[in-house]
C-alpha cells in the first residue's frame, strides 16, 4: 500500500475515532435492572416486566405514523384502552401506556414515547401502581410533577390533562387505608400549581358511599370492562374540548 493511502486511511481512523458515541437509532433505550436505584429518576418503587420491553419495541416503530397525536400515557388503565380511537372519533390519538408501569417509569420513557411524538396534548393517568406497592403518596406526586415540567419543557403551552386515581377494591392488591385519597388532594394542588386539567374520576366509578360500580370493573375490581372506558372516554372528551383539542 502507497504512503498516501496509509495516511489516507489513518486520518479517516482518526476522524471516526474522534466522533462522539451515539446509541444506534434502532429502538428504545432499556429500562436499567429495578435493583439500580441511582439510574431511575424520581423517587418510590421500581417495577420492571419481560412486556415492557415488547411494549415500548411496538412504541417504537409507531413514532413516525403518532406525530402530532393527543397522546394517552400511564399503566393499565390506558395501556389496556384498546378503544381508544373510536373513544375520540375525528382525533388522531396514541396509546403509550403500558400495565404495571409506576410513575418512575414513566419518567425513564417519557422523552421517548411522549415529547418525541411532539403530542398535540397529553392525557395522563399514573400511580396506581405506586400505590400498589405502597409507596409514598408525596413521592408519587412529586414523579408526576416532574413529568408535567418535561412536559412544559418540551412544549411550554401544551395541553395537558391528568387523571385522579380512580376507585379500586382488590383484595389481593390492598392499598394502605387512605392513600389513594392522600395521592388524589395532591394531584388536585399539581393540578393548581402547574395549570393542568384535573379530572375527577371517583363520582364516575363509585357510588356516594364508595362502593365500586359493578359494570364498569373486571373480576379484579381494579381494571375497566368496556362500559368502564366509554364512562372515561365521556369525561375526557369535554376536557378536550374545552383545551381547543377537537
Amino acid at each position: 500500500m502507497h504512503f498516501s493511502s496509509l495516511r489516507s486511511l489513518s486520518l479517516a481512523v482518526a476522524l471516526v475515532a474522534s466522533l462522539p458515541t451515539v446509541r444506534a437509532a434502532d429502538g428504545p433505550t432499556p429500562f436499567p435492572s429495578d435493583k439500580d436505584e441511582a439510574a431511575w429518576a424520581g423517587q418510590g418503587p421500581i417495577r420492571v416486566h419481560p412486556w415492557m420491553k415488547d411494549n415500548r419495541a411496538w412504541f417504537w416503530t409507531q413514532r413516525a405514523k403518532d406525530q402530532g397525536a393527543v397522546v394517552f400515557v400511564g399503566s393499565s388503565m390506558i395501556g389496556n384502552w384498546k378503544t381508544l380511537s373510536s373513544a375520540f372519533p375525528g382525533l388522531k390519538v396514541a396509546n403509550r401506556g403500558i400495565g404495571g408501569e409506576v410513575s418512575r417509569g414513566l419518567l425513564f420513557r417519557l422523552k421517548e414515547d411522549v415529547t418525541d411524538l411532539n403530542p398535540r396534548a397529553v392525557v395522563m393517568c399514573t400511580g396506581s401502581n405506586d400505590l400498589s406497592a405502597h409507596g409514598a403518596p408525596a413521592g408519587i406526586a412529586a414523579n408526576i410533577g416532574a413529568i408535567i415540567d418535561q412536559l412544559r419543557a418540551h412544549n411550554p403551552s401544551l395541553p395537558v390533562i391528568l387523571c385522579q386515581i380512580p376507585p379500586r377494591d382488590d383484595p389481593k392488591a390492598p392499598l394502605k387505608p387512605g392513600a389513594r385519597e392522600d395521592l388524589n388532594r395532591r394531584i388536585v394542588a399539581l393540578g393548581a400549581e402547574k395549570k393542568v386539567t384535573v379530572v375527577d374520576l371517583s363520582p364516575l366509578f363509585a357510588t356516594a358511599d364508595g362502593s365500586l360500580i359493578p359494570e364498569y370493573y373486571a373480576k379484579d375490581r381494579i381494571h375497566f370492562t368496556a362500559a368502564g372506558y366509554e364512562k372515561l372516554g365521556a369525561a375526557i372528551r369535554p376536557e378536550l374540548e374545552k383545551l381547543g383539542i377537537r
